[in-house]
């Protein structure tokens, strides 16, 4: 009778142990509050402060997010992954950008449809902030897309073992 780790190890293979790690997706979540804190906060200044429109103050906070989210896993989540130097730090950004832009795009798209598609207003002092409140919604669906293609395209933590 097998016991419930060999079990685990028939389904999950073992260049995949690393991608399923709970410490790293616990990590990657913490980082993932970071970038939507950093994307709601520019959302929400160019938004409220600057009358940017919704789209496009939702453009910039994403891309906020995603070089504050990278400078963390560089040095948090993924530390110690990929070589040191320069040249292959850019990479890894230059990776990091390209692989979530699926993320960013089903966050945009998510983001679309709550606030343009879908008619719903949340009013707080005469000020529709609906356009703050449905961001963490589509960031949430997006985070599950970029931990999987973030952990094998660009730390490729599967290569590892």
């Amino acid at each position: 009778m097998m016991d419930i780790e060999q079990q685990v190890r028939r389904i999950v293979p073992d260049r995949f142990e690393s991608l399923v790690s709970g410490v790293r997706f616990g990590q990657f979540v913490s980082v993932g509050v970071v970038g939507a804190i950093s994307d709601n906060t520019v959302l929400a200044v160019l938004g409220l402060v600057f009358g940017v429109s919704d789209m496009w103050a939702k453009a910039a906070g994403v891309e906020t997010a995603i070089l504050v989210m990278f400078l963390v896993n560089e040095h948090w989540t993924f530390a110690g992954q990929g070589d040191a130097d320069r040249r292959s730090f850019a990479k890894r950004l230059g990776k990091s950008h390209l692989v979530r832009s699926g993320g960013v795009a089903v966050q945009l798209a998510i983001y679309w449809l709550l606030t343009q598609w879908l008619t719903i207003e949340l009013v707080v002092a005469g000020t529709d902030l609906w356009f703050i409140a449905a961001s963490p919604l589509a960031i949430g669906v997006a985070m599950l897309v970029n931990y999987v293609a973030e952990s094998i395209f660009t730390w490729q933590v599967h290569a590892d073992g």
